[in-house]
């Protein structure tokens, strides 16, 4: 192998997998559907600004705990009462106004925090399910019945993934559930005490700018959080442009409409995977429910689609090992299916 040849191949090892592949993507589409390629990079952009303020807001955010060592305060302090902390996040995930892209920063920022992995579930998977705009355009869409059946399956989801993750720790599942990231400044929350730093574990120091250390700290964290999160949110979008170019939310909605025994698993199936924005969503299944469509393969297709969106979906498998990946993916399919049998089981009473 020439000299040239082998200085390439380490230029190309240096760049990070994820724009590798963002790039490939775009070659590709720019090689054989240039208009899809100017069309996805619309997409991604717009996607990407939308959710800007969140990514920003997230990333200070965790930046400024990891400075003025608040981190480990409050890992430690949420980890006296795992189970009022699973509550408590469930509640506030099911009332929050953060979609399922915008969580994603706000994630990080709870897992750099040092948020115990039961509390960031139920926070997890809650939050995309409900916020009060989609309160109110469901309740005008749907109907207040609806509504509130959605609501409750969003804090009853965000209990049992919180509980069920909290039970799985304590019979010695997910001791170590982040990955070990490198450009995720010192490990997203997953290593080591200020002591490398110069800092003193455990002390708090708001005002981290008055140190040339801690202002170190902060730089060296927002630089680092903020690109992993960036790349990783722009490829999800350009895959997310792919799908919803060939595989557009109304024929996703259109396979579910009918009743049949097999609606809610069908229901389930497709929702995991697919992407359908969640206030797009409200007159499609509100259609397809004055057509016939089981509300509990509705509600099951909202929930399933909501918290494994493909932005959200990729952003946890970038921060998490790949069992935490898996059993977030379970906590999904099997809620999902338990919240559309319970609500149409319900309605047949």
């Amino acid at each position: 192998m020439t000299d040239f040849a082998l200085t390439m191949r380490g230029a190309v090892r240096r760049i990070d997998r994820v724009w590798l592949a963002i790039a490939a993507v775009f070659l590709v589409l720019l090689a054989f559907l240039p208009e899809q390629a100017l069309a996805s990079a619309s997409f991604a952009l717009d996607a990407f600004v939308w959710i800007l303020p969140f990514l920003l807001a997230s990333v200070l955010l965790a930046a400024w705990l990891k400075a003025a060592g608040a981190d480990r305060v409050i890992g430690a302090t949420v980890s006296r009462s795992p189970v009022r902390a699973v509550v408590v996040f469930a509640a506030a995930g099911a009332l929050s106004p953060f979609c399922s892209c915008g969580v994603v920063p706000l994630i990080a920022a709870l897992l750099a925090a040092g948020v115990p992995l039961p509390a960031v579930m139920a926070f997890w998977v809650a939050s995309p399910l409900m916020d009060p705009e989609m309160f109110v355009l469901m309740w005008a869409m749907l109907g207040l019945e609806f509504t509130l059946a959605k609501t409750l399956a969003a804090f009853g989801l965000g209990l049992a993934g919180g509980f069920a993750t909290l039970a799985a720790q304590r019979a010695g599942l997910f001791a170590a559930p982040l990955r070990a990231i490198s450009t995720c400044g010192s490990g997203c929350g997953t290593g080591n005490t200020y002591g490398t730093d110069g800092l003193v574990p455990m002390e708090l120091r708001w005002a981290f700018w008055r140190d040339a250390t801690r202002r170190a700290v902060f730089t060296a964290e927002a630089r680092d959080i903020g690109l992993f999160l960036a790349k990783w949110l722009l490829f999800a979008f350009t895959i997310e442009s792919l799908m919803v170019r060939w595989l557009p939310p109304e024929t996703i909605v259109s396979y579910l409409g009918g009743e049949n025994v097999y609606a809610i698993p069908l229901a389930v199936a497709i929702g995991v995977p697919a992407y359908l924005n969640g206030f797009a969503a409200v007159p499609l299944i509100g259609e397809l429910m004055s057509m016939g469509m089981a509300p509990g393969a509705a509600l099951a297709f909202l929930v399933a689609g909501g918290v494994t969106s493909l932005p959200a979906a990729m952003a946890v498998f970038a921060l998490v090992r790949a069992p935490v990946f898996l059993w977030y993916l379970a906590v999904a399919l099997l809620g999902s299916l338990a919240i559309g049998f319970a609500y149409q089981g319900w309605l047949a009473m």
